[in-house]
């Protein structure tokens, strides 16, 4: 297995910097944008979440697990039906539908606490996203079934939660402060224990690391941070259908991952950037959208089989994640 070098004091300081920087500079982004980017940041900022807690589960735990699109969509009804039908304000509904993302990443486990890895794994945790999608659809009284679920018109200080800007910032906001707490996470003991796990469960175990609560402890994780992303999505869209939280969405979060790079944090940034900016601007090019598209994914895949992180890495050790997948 490959040794990584770890950063200097000095280039963890830096790096730290660079972190809150680029959230500093992103706050100037609505004053130099027009309405319709202003809309595609705020997707992206969303897309990062979504992309963080996927990653979590396949690349640093090493789970093949596609229960993300699930804890996606447990998300954003908790925060629809809370502020819709229980009068709940919308920016206390991104935490609790963290809570209820956590509580599907604690059902999405269960089948691997119960030992089912590999392939057996992918395939249940499909079948828990479908069975959540089959929910929204058949629950009409809760749900509003195929008609969706409208978020409430709210304000905020004076201004609608309906305009861009406003929501942007809100975003912002959330995405620094969960990207920060699982930087955190993974650089603590339990994220080594995660690691230890990913590259070999029975001989983790023999050190007494309890593998079952690590499993259990970063899908609910992973649950949590897809769970408060759907929230968003909820007050992105306005609207919140079945739709939306099919196998397209599953398979456009997957590559994400791939292209931004397997168990980097920095990757699942870069790889939600990268594909949420780039349906956007190929919208020039009708009828060849789904063209360019994969080939730029192949592309990249081909080119860097470790992701966009990679890139990144080889230039400078100022990027170098103490958790990257080749990280011992």
């Amino acid at each position: 297995m490959s040794q990584t070098k770890m950063p200097s004091a000095r280039q963890r300081r830096l790096r730290s910097w660079l972190f809150w920087a680029v959230p500093a500079v992103l706050l100037l982004l609505p004053l130099a944008t027009n309405p319709y980017t202003q809309f595609i940041a705020n997707g992206i900022l969303i897309s990062v979440l979504v992309t963080l807690g996927f990653t979590l589960v396949i690349g640093n735990l090493g789970q093949l697990a596609f229960a993300n699109t699930a804890f996606f969509g447990i998300g954003a009804y908790a925060s629809a039906i809370l502020a819709a039908k229980l009068g709940v304000p919308w920016l206390l509904t991104i935490p609790l539908a963290g809570a209820f993302g956590a509580l599907g990443g604690f059902l999405a486990s269960s089948a691997a606490l119960r030992g089912i890895r590999s392939y057996y794994l992918a395939i249940i945790t499909l079948a828990f996203g479908e069975l959540m999608r089959w929910a929204y659809l058949h629950a009409k009284p809760v749900t509003g079934g195929t008609d969706g679920m409208p978020m409430p018109r709210e304000t905020l200080l004076g201004t609608s939660l309906s305009d861009d800007t406003l929501k942007f910032y809100i975003f912002l906001a959330v995405t620094v402060l969960l990207v920060k707490a699982t930087l955190n996470l993974m650089r603590s003991r339990f994220g080594r224990a995660v690691m230890a796990v990913r590259e070999n469960e029975v001989a983790t175990a023999s050190l007494a690391i309890p593998t079952a609560r690590v499993i259990l402890v970063t899908f609910m994780w992973s649950g949590f941070v897809v769970g408060c992303a759907g929230a968003l999505f909820a007050r992105h869209v306005g609207h919140v259908f079945p739709e939306s939280f099919g196998m397209l969405h599953l398979i456009a979060s997957f590559a994400m991952v791939l292209v931004g790079g397997l168990g980097s944090v920095l990757g699942a940034v870069l790889g939600a950037v990268l594909l949420t900016a780039l349906p956007e601007y190929l919208r020039a090019f009708p009828g060849m959208e789904e063209l360019f598209f994969g080939l730029i994914v192949a592309g990249v895949l081909v080119a860097m089989p470790m992701g966009l992180a990679s890139l990144l890495r080889r230039v400078s050790p100022i990027f170098v994640e103490r958790f990257y997948r080749e990280a011992p």
